[in-house]
């Protein structure tokens, strides 16, 4: 099992693209996304976005060579007058390690500002630091939130292998707030029985306190048939007590799994959650998005005036 995803670096390949923003759809939530990267270093053992639709999620790294062009383009033929937030970026992290070698999101990024096309990155990284005047610039219509698992190192290195460790995410959020920059984390997921105790939960709301954020919130891990097989071995290496019987009572399920997502039962969800979001308030923070990410009128005033060139240097 130990192939499923260690499997060493991820390769890199360049990559065109005949389109870049989509529509985006999560819970309750409706907007826009862009993905600058298809595939994921990261390799996060309860990854949503792997599935027999990319087979290769964590082995190659697909750079959208264009992404910037084909942005602008859609965005200067935008048939509406005002546009919703857009997420940078809901299938990968458009900060991972590619981000070094092609500047896609930060090329990106600049175009949405171009428009005053407001945004949400999200992301499990500590390279966006280095595009942390660009963001601030731009303060007061993005919402930058880090997806925050566990501070505990030994068990992200067995279930996020490929990210950096909290702590020095936490590093990053503190020169962002003090900068000004509205941040948040989504403590996602919340893993039964690897971090969801009452230390783990309160090490990640402490430490979002200490680096100054305002927004957190959470949920817990889905299921699916893939994410399953992976999990298992997780429970296996952390030497979780009979872990693999335990998930089955906590979501409800007999082998073999046979769904799209399995959620946990409500009565565990609601205890876990709850906890979260009072240790939450109790630090005086809040739990959501903030009032001000809402749609903006596109800033199409440019065209014709500006060339794209010198918004990608």
């Amino acid at each position: 099992m130990s192939d499923l995803w260690y499997s060493g670096a991820a390769t890199l390949e360049e990559k065109k693209s005949k389109s870049i923003i989509h529509p985006f759809t999560v819970k309750s939530y409706n907007g826009l996304a862009i993905n600058p990267y298809q595939g994921c270093g990261h390799r996060c053992a309860y990854c949503y976005a792997t599935y027999e639709w990319s087979p290769e999620f964590y082995d190659k790294i697909y750079a959208k060579s264009n992404a910037s062009e084909v942005l602008d383009r859609q965005l200067a033929e935008w048939k509406s007058d005002t546009i919703e937030p857009v997420m940078v970026a809901s299938a990968t992290d458009a900060y991972q390690p590619a981000e070094l070698r092609y500047g896609l999101t930060r090329r990106c990024v600049k175009v949405l500002q171009k428009y005053n096309v407001p945004y949400i990155v999200f992301t499990k990284s500590v390279i966006i630091e280095r595009d942390l005047e660009l963001h601030r610039q731009y303060r007061d219509n993005c919402f930058i939130i880090w997806s925050i698992t566990t501070c505990n190192e030994k068990i992200r290195r067995v279930v996020e292998p490929g990210t950096p460790p909290a702590s020095k995410m936490f590093q990053v959020m503190k020169k962002f707030t003090d900068a000004g920059v509205c941040c948040g984390v989504y403590v996602d997921p919340i893993i039964p029985l690897v971090t969801d105790s009452d230390e783990d939960l309160e090490a990640v709301v402490r430490s979002c306190k200490e680096a100054g954020l305002r927004y957190v919130f959470g949920a817990l891990m889905r299921l699916r048939t893939d994410i399953w097989e992976r999990m298992k071995l997780v429970l296996r290496l952390l030497e979780i007590p009979d872990g693999i019987e335990k998930y089955k009572q906590i979501y409800n399920f007999e082998e073999p799994l046979d769904a799209n997502y399995v959620a946990a039962n409500r009565r565990y969800a609601e205890k876990i959650i709850g906890s979260l979001e009072d240790r939450i308030k109790s630090y005086g923070m809040e739990c959501g998005f903030p009032d001000y990410m809402g749609p903006r009128r596109i800033d199409r005033s440019h065209l014709g005036q500006t060339t794209l060139h010198s918004y990608l240097v």
